[in-house]
């Protein structure tokens, strides 16, 4: 007989019962174990004991800040964390991105784009060796990161390279969604972290370079706060 496969575990923390309570439906529906808390306490006491696969953490919580909470995570942790959010601020998605949540979904939600989140960030961590990986490919896409060369549908495509360094940045944090601030740190260094005029420009010209006309289907705006490489 063969053993029954473990479910991954997913923290869910909200204070609103009628969301904690379909959470547990469709964690449970996509083949996960729910975790649930209802204060930032529940929420961190949950997470230290038996360490889950991933978290949803609302911001607004009876006893604290969701933001506040992923920040403590990420003290000691490297899990996914997703928040889940009534808040649709800019302000409130950049401040809860830059304490090391890695994405950002607003209420009313739907099911399937939350789990096809979730997927996609569990699957990031599973796939932390692509810091060494030395070729990413995507729809037609080929970064060579060793050579520094990019193809698109098999046609060399000629970066420069800064254009290069924030495409590599992008695609191997492939479906996560960086902060403006995250990505000229990274590509540009400390100084230029409130410099989003020299990144949009490049990211133009980074998009005209490898995007299909008509449309973008690598590298996907969210407005106000940053982009993510989503194919």
């Amino acid at each position: 007989m063969s053993a029954t496969p473990t479910r991954r575990r997913i923290l869910v923390c909200d204070d609103e019962p009628q969301i904690l309570r379909a959470l547990k439906v469709i964690l449970r529906e996509a083949g996960f174990e729910a975790v649930p808390a209802e204060t930032a306490e529940e929420a961190l006491d949950r997470a230290a004991v038996h360490p889950p696969d991933a978290a949803i953490l609302d911001l607004v919580l009876p006893d604290g800040d969701g933001v506040e909470v992923c920040r403590e995570i990420r003290r000691w942790s490297s899990m996914p964390i997703i928040v889940l959010s009534a808040v649709g601020e800019e302000d409130a998605k950049v401040r809860a991105l830059e304490a090391g949540a890695d994405d950002y979904v607003t209420k009313p939600f739907g099911a399937r784009e939350l789990i096809a989140r979730l997927e996609a960030a569990l699957r990031r961590v599973s796939t932390a060796g692509a810091a060494l990986e030395p070729r990413i490919e995507a729809e037609g896409l080929v970064i060579d990161l060793a050579a520094h060369v990019v193809q698109r549908d098999g046609v060399e495509v000629h970066l420069t390279p800064i254009e290069f360094r924030l495409l590599e940045t992008l695609a191997r944090n492939r479906g996560r969604l960086m902060t403006h601030r995250a990505l000229l740190t990274e590509v540009w260094g400390p100084e230029y972290a409130e410099d989003v005029t020299v990144l949009r420009g490049h990211l133009a010209n980074l998009r005209r370079k490898i995007e299909p006309a008509g449309g973008h289907r690598y590298i996907r705006t969210d407005p106000g706060v940053g982009y993510r490489f989503a194919a």
